[in-house]
């Protein structure tokens, strides 16, 4: 087989394309078990994490990087497991109830832009040129395809009320991708995901059950192999490639690769959705990557 022969580099890059193939996945399988049957956000996600569960707790047992879990690690654990998997993931499936997926994956692929701003107001960091270039290209993109969006009749209140969830989601998400590379180098890429995972699974059950009866969990068949299929290949097996990547080539290379998401979520939205695809929206497109990719290669540049 011909990846047995490749370097470290070579197979943390298709790992990150891996990734970004499984995530973009997330919104199509969000929009069609909500066409499948009126399920709402909680109980969707709910669902995704009871079935992710098996697999992050064999990961969890089995990982191979066994050094003591410090205080410090837990709390870390409990901060970018809440932020990255529980907080992020339910303000996106909220924030799919209303705007379409391609719009979806534009913002929250704004991220990167985002954790550069953290850096700046909070950590002390300088706002680079470079930087400025690429938050403006990022939000012009957004511009476009939120006009794309409202050109197909949608109502500004309600496309309002879904991108400030989606961008709550990207916001709680650069904070989780701030935190996470030194957290995967001590524990280890498949320790690290698992231990992550488990707390989201708690946070999520803990609102579900706080929110829901216990009879919402029973739903028409479709909705149960939609959870199954997000829990497989958009949450167990990307962020197991995701964080593999990021230990061989680091978080900004990854950022960088999974450019190919945004792209791979509109082109599967309009094949599998039908969502109609504009001149509009693809210029949108290419502007948020562009940004994307001017604030991967600043990152780069110091190291």
């Amino acid at each position: 087989m011909p990846w047995k022969h490749w370097n470290s580099d070579r197979i943390g890059v298709a790992l990150a394309v891996l990734a970004a193939f499984g995530f973009s996945f997330k919104a199509i399988f969000v929009k069609l078990a909500y066409a499948a049957a009126p399920v709402d956000a909680v109980t969707l996600l709910s669902l995704r994490m009871v079935f992710s569960l098996p697999a992050f707790l064999w990961i969890g047992f089995t990982a191979g990087n066994a050094i003591p879990l410090t205080r410090r690690d837990w709390g870390t654990l409990v901060v970018l497991g809440v932020l990255g998997y529980y907080a992020s993931s339910m303000l996106d499936f909220l924030g799919l109830q209303y705007i379409s997926a391609g719009l979806e994956r534009l913002i929250l692929f704004t991220y990167p832009t985002l954790t550069v701003l953290i850096g700046v107001l909070f950590m002390g960091q300088s706002l680079e040129k470079r930087q400025v270039g690429a938050l403006l290209l990022s939000y012009a993109g957004i511009g476009l395809a939120f006009a794309h969006d409202l050109q197909l009749g949608g109502d500004v209140a309600t496309l309002l009320t879904g991108a400030a969830f989606v961008f709550g989601s990207a916001l709680t998400y650069a904070i989780y991708s701030a935190g996470a590379e030194p957290a995967i180098r001590r524990l280890g890429s498949a320790r690290f995901a698992a231990l992550a995972m488990l707390v989201s699974t708690t946070a999520t059950q803990l609102h579900f059950f706080a929110t829901q009866p216990l009879s919402a969990l029973v739903q028409p068949l479709p909705i149960y192999l939609y959870g199954a299929a997000m829990a497989l290949f958009s949450t167990v097996l990307p962020i197991l490639w995701q964080s593999a990547a990021i230990r061989r080539i680091g978080a900004a290379r990854s950022v960088l690769i999974g450019t190919l998401g945004p792209v791979l979520t509109i082109f599967f939205s309009w094949w599998l959705l039908q969502e109609p695809v504009s001149a509009a929206q693809l210029a949108g497109a290419g502007l948020v990557l562009a940004g994307v990719l001017l604030v991967s290669r600043s990152k780069r540049k110091p190291a």
